[in-house]
């Protein structure tokens, strides 16, 4: 337990973020395994609509700051690869 008062302080805001935060992360984590399984059952239609989703997921925890851009440009780069056919 921290005995600082601002100690306490980051104590409290980083409860409250990961709270915020959760939840992005899990939308790109369900988003990339649907776009996974899309691409594994070979369905082209179903894994370009699953990337898209995935993309957008990807720039929106981006722009929030729960990921960095790279780490979303990285993302999206790997997963057009496997949607291609060529898996980096």
């Amino acid at each position: 337990m921290p005995n600082l008062k601002s100690s306490k302080k980051r104590l409290r805001k980083s409860a409250t973020e990961r709270d915020i935060n959760l939840p992005v992360r899990t939308r790109v984590r369900t988003a990339r395994r649907v776009f996974q399984e899309a691409v594994a059952a070979g369905d082209k239609e179903a894994g370009d609509k699953a990337f898209r989703a995935f993309c957008s997921c990807l720039d929106k925890a981006a722009k929030k700051g729960v990921i960095k851009k790279n780490t979303a440009i990285r993302s999206k780069t790997r997963a057009a690869a496997n949607l291609r056919g060529n898996p980096a």
